[in-house]
C-alpha cells in the first residue's frame, strides 16, 4: 500500500465524502475512488458503506483508521525532523478552537507562525471543547484551544491560560445570598451551555460526584445568551466566574462543594512535531505566560 492510499482514505473518512475529501487533497473524486478501491482489494475488505447518502466507514474502516492516522503522523516526523535539523519548519499544523473564540492572543500566535513558518500548512478548526479533545488525542488535530477540568487523558500535555472557579450566575440586584449549593440548585431552573463545552462538562461532573446529574431547564449556545436569560428572569445560569463579572446586570455565586476548575488552554500529545511545539511556544509568548 501507499502513502497516498493512506492520506485519502483518512481524507474520506474525516470528510463523510469522496467529492470533499478529493477537495481536501487536491486531486479529482475519480482518482481517490480508483485509490480507495485498490487499497480495498489489497486488504481483502471494504473501508467504507458507499449505500447511504454520506459515506460510512465499515467495522474494517474504523479498524484501520488509527493505524492509517499514525502511519501518515510517522512520515510526516521523519519529514519534519530532517526539516527540524536544516533549520527548516514544513509539514502542517491543524490548530482547533472553541466554538465562538474572540480570543485575540490565540489569532496573533497563529499570525505569528504563519508569518514566520511559510512552508507549514496551516489549518483551523472551530468545534465544541468534547470533540476538540477527542481530535488532539486521535491526532487529527495538533494543537486545540479548549475547555477543560481537573482531568485529562493520558498521553496529552496542557497550557492553561486561564483556570477559574464555576459559579451560580443570578440577577445582581434580586440575589441576596453570597454563595449556594448543589443542593439548592437542584430545585432551581439552570441555565447551561451545551453538552461538550467546557464549562458545562466541569458543572456535570461535580453534580454528579455529588448526588447525581442534574438536567438544566434551558441549554442557550452562548455565554452571552445565559446572561441575557439571567437577566430575564428564566433562571440562574452557570458559568465561569471572569464571565459572571463582567457584567454588572449579573452576580456570581461561589458553588460550594465544587472544588474542580474550568480551564480554559492549549492541549497537545505529549510527541508533537517540530511545528507544534514552536506553536507552543509561541502561545507561551503570546498570552504572556513566558517560555515553555
Amino acid at each position: 500500500m501507499e502513502m497516498r492510499q493512506l492520506e485519502y482514505f483518512v481524507a474520506v473518512a474525516d470528510e463523510e465524502s469522496f467529492t470533499s475529501a478529493a477537495q481536501r487533497v487536491h486531486t479529482t473524486q475519480p482518482n481517490i475512488s480508483a485509490q480507495i478501491r485498490g487499497l480495498e482489494r489489497e486488504l481483502g475488505s471494504a473501508l467504507f458503506d458507499r449505500s447511504a447518502r454520506s459515506v460510512r466507514l465499515t467495522d474494517a474502516g474504523r479498524a484501520a483508521l488509527p493505524a492509517a492516522r499514525a502511519a501518515l503522523a510517522a512520515a510526516r516526523e521523519v519529514t519534519d525532523a530532517v526539516s527540524e535539523v536544516r533549520g527548516l519548519l514544513r509539514g502542517s499544523l491543524s490548530v482547533g478552537m472553541v466554538e465562538g473564540c474572540t480570543i485575540a492572543p490565540l489569532f496573533a500566535a497563529l499570525g505569528t507562525f504563519g508569518s514566520a513558518h511559510p512552508k507549514v500548512a496551516l489549518s483551523l478548526r472551530e468545534s465544541p471543547s468534547d470533540q476538540l479533545i477527542s481530535s488532539v488525542v486521535d491526532g487529527s488535530l495538533d494543537v486545540a484551544l479548549t475547555g477543560y477540568g481537573d482531568e485529562l487523558p493520558r498521553g496529552i500535555e496542557s497550557l492553561t491560560v486561564i483556570a477559574e472557579p464555576v459559579v451560580a450566575v443570578v440577577p445582581a440586584d434580586v440575589e441576596r445570598s453570597t454563595s449556594t449549593g448543589l443542593a439548592d440548585l437542584r430545585q432551581r431552573s439552570l441555565i447551561c451551555l451545551p453538552r461538550g463545552a467546557g464549562i458545562r462538562a466541569v458543572f456535570d461532573d461535580a453534580a454528579v460526584a455529588q448526588g447525581g446529574p442534574i438536567r438544566p431547564a434551558i441549554e442557550a449556545s452562548s455565554p452571552d445568551a445565559i446572561v441575557e436569560l439571567v437577566c430575564g428572569g428564566m433562571g440562574t445560569g452557570i458559568l465561569s466566574a471572569s464571565i459572571a463579572a463582567a457584567d454588572d446586570r449579573v452576580a456570581g455565586l461561589p458553588i460550594e462543594g465544587v472544588d474542580v476548575r474550568a480551564r480554559l488552554g492549549f492541549l497537545w500529545r505529549s510527541d508533537p512535531s517540530p511545528a507544534t511545539r514552536r506553536f507552543v511556544d509561541l502561545a507561551h509568548e503570546t498570552f504572556g505566560l513566558g517560555p515553555g
